[in-house]
């Protein structure tokens, strides 16, 4: 289980109703701190309501609606380095803490 994830780049794919609370699909790319203590560089997706990520909300992807086929196109951005830089952006997960900021930069400089 990851700890933290940081990711580098990212596309908000807008997501089709029945979801509520202004929802997106945010796919990225980014660099993960497992709880082994080892860096991994993964793809993501992500529910985000208001550009925020919901940390715990799988996505799911209504039936009827194109919200598979555009969250696989933005896969495919995001596989050729396309998306919006994700600077700054730090995203945690479970009880425990992850890596700092400065941690996450070594780890990324010593890969």
């Amino acid at each position: 289980m990851s700890k933290v994830y940081f990711p580098i780049r990212y596309v908000d794919v807008p997501a089709s109703p029945p979801h509520g609370g202004n929802p997106a699909y945010r796919v990225s790319f980014g660099l993960e701190h497992w709880a082994d203590g080892s860096p991994q560089y993964v793809y993501k997706v992500q529910m985000a309501y208001n550009g925020a990520v919901a940390g715990r909300k799988s996505p799911s992807y209504p039936e009827g609606t194109d919200d598979l086929e555009r969250v696989l196109d933005a896969m495919k951005q995001i596989k050729k380095g396309e998306g919006k830089i994700a600077r700054g952006m730090i995203e945690s997960a479970g009880n425990e803490p992850g890596v700092s900021v400065r941690e996450a930069h070594q780890l990324m400089r010593d890969e």
